[in-house]
């Protein structure tokens, strides 16, 4: 599939030009020929016999950009500055930081926010643990905890390159739903060091988002967290992608008519996600569903199943089918992808059922070509930016989050992950629905809250969800019996 420039891809190019004559033209048309895009011109100097010109322009990829750069140095009587990848510069020292909500101006200041004041709500805290979440940031915190196993779409580069993505994921918590987050990366891929590590730190959070962790031990890491801790443990990898997969499927139905009970969903991936967002979907009503990963349908009578494979070919494929993805597909009503590039192609998209509805969402190229899925399917979704319906997991951990921390839950169930795609979908409404607009901007006002709600409503509504009362606090606000002080005159 051909690339198109992006502001992923940007650079700045600081040039000096002669102040007459047609430079600033030719400096257009050698980025614009190159196949890059024009996206600032800025004059930055300027004399009587040169201007300085900072340049931005979108190319496609880094060697795209190196291409652009040197047909600029080719230009007569251009000389080339400094080069710089606005990606790059954004991140330099880092996305986030830590701030004091409080001023430290003097010393009863400091001697309230640290020692000696400090000391009477440790013992607060000490005779009545559940008062951390009133007392401390533990009520808004929420760690983000990754091995840097399976980081995007780059595999295992570890924990220190993993930083960056943890760190993004931070900002956009805070961002869409004022939760402070913090990015933990381990340098272990030790299941039980994993465990216990998180288990150690979880004092501190309301909640532990796992993140970037290679399947299956993502499995076994999330499970054996929920049992042991208090606060809800979500896989974003899984449970974000297979909410927001559930939420633009219930969209993409309305658009074609057809019921969820009655389609023949195809799978392509039995990863986390993919194991994510089948049990997800049974769960709110398909009966009919497929799963084919790289040695083709998911049937009982493989001999290569593992645990994650063998709860697949129980719960999927009723008929019995064998035989590879691109046999599958024929027939179907959906096909959802989260798997690889190129896997199939649009012959293979002309046997699915009319009406049909594709969910290509490898990333950066997906399982199909989208300009070609459009030519059979009636809806089409991807994981990239530059397509319409994009599904992105941004759009629900913030408000997944922020439900649960403000319902104080102790866990995340499946209830609750459904009450969050219900939500997410009614954020279009019934007369913006259309093919090429079954699910939201991330940008969209409604969407946290909307989300938040839901889950803080699902949290609430069962045991698991209740908050636990804390009592009174001496010395807090609108808890402190002030009837025994004695009336002073002024």
């Amino acid at each position: 599939m051909a690339t198109v420039p992006s502001v992923s891809n940007s650079i700045t190019v600081r040039l000096e030009v002669p102040a007459r004559g047609n430079a600033v033209s030719a400096i257009t048309t050698a980025v614009e020929s190159s196949g890059g895009s024009v996206t600032g011109l800025d004059v930055t100097a300027s004399g009587l016999e040169a201007l300085r010109i900072d340049v931005t322009v979108a190319a496609s990829s880094v060697a795209h950009g190196e291409e652009i750069v040197e047909k600029l140095r080719a230009i007569d009587g251009v000389a080339i500055g400094k080069v710089s990848d606005r990606t790059f510069l954004m991140h330099l020292g880092g996305k986030i930081e830590m701030s004091s909500k409080l001023p430290i101006r003097n010393r009863d200041d400091l001697s309230m926010i640290y020692t000696p004041g400090v000391a009477r709500v440790c013992m607060a805290i000490a005779e009545n643990p559940e008062d951390a979440r009133r007392l401390t940031i533990k009520r808004n915190s929420v760690a983000v905890v990754t091995d840097g196993s399976a980081v995007l779409g780059l595999g295992n580069i570890g924990p220190a390159a993993a930083l960056p993505v943890m760190e993004g994921k931070a900002a956009l918590f805070k961002r869409f739903a004022g939760i402070d987050a913090w990015p933990i990366c381990l340098d272990t891929q030790d299941t039980d060091e994993i465990v216990a590590i998180v288990k150690a730190i979880a004092p501190g959070f309301a909640g532990i988002n796992l993140e970037d962790i290679s399947a299956p031990r993502c499995f076994e890491i999330e499970a054996r967290l929920r049992e042991a801790l208090d606060i809800p443990v979500f896989h974003d990898d899984q449970h974000g992608t297979a909410i927001v997969v559930l939420a633009a499927l219930t969209n993409a139905l309305k658009v074609v008519g057809k019921d969820i009970a009655d389609i023949r969903v195809v799978m392509s991936g039995a990863g986390a996600a993919g194991t994510a967002i089948l049990k997800l979907l049974l769960a709110a009503g398909v009966e009919h569903a497929t799963v084919a990963d790289v040695r083709g349908v998911v049937h009982r009578g493989r001999d290569d199943l593992n645990d994650s494979l063998r709860w697949i070919a129980e719960h999927t494929n009723r008929s019995g089918r064998t035989g590879s993805l691109k046999e599958a597909v024929a027939d179907a009503d959906v096909f959802i992808g989260v798997s690889a590039p190129n896997v199939l192609d649009g012959d293979d998209l002309a046997t699915m059922a009319e009406d049909s509805i594709v969910f290509a969402l490898a990333n950066p190229d997906p399982e199909v070509d989208p300009a070609i899925a459009r030519q059979t399917a009636a809806v089409v979704a991807t994981g990239r930016s530059d397509f319409p319906n994009q599904i992105n997991n941004v759009l629900v951990f913030p408000g997944v989050f922020r439900g649960l921390l403000d319902a104080q839950s102790r866990t995340v169930n499946t209830e609750m992950m459904i009450a969050a795609a219900r939500a997410l979908a009614t954020t279009v409404a019934d007369d913006e629905l259309n093919a090429n607009y079954i699910i939201p901007s991330v940008f969209h006002k409604d969407v946290a809250k909307t989300v938040a709600s839901a889950v803080r409503e699902a949290a609430l509504a069962g045991a698991q969800g209740t908050p636990v009362p804390s009592r009174p606090t001496p010395g807090i606000v609108g808890t402190l019996d002030t009837s025994a002080f004695p009336t002073v005159k002024l």
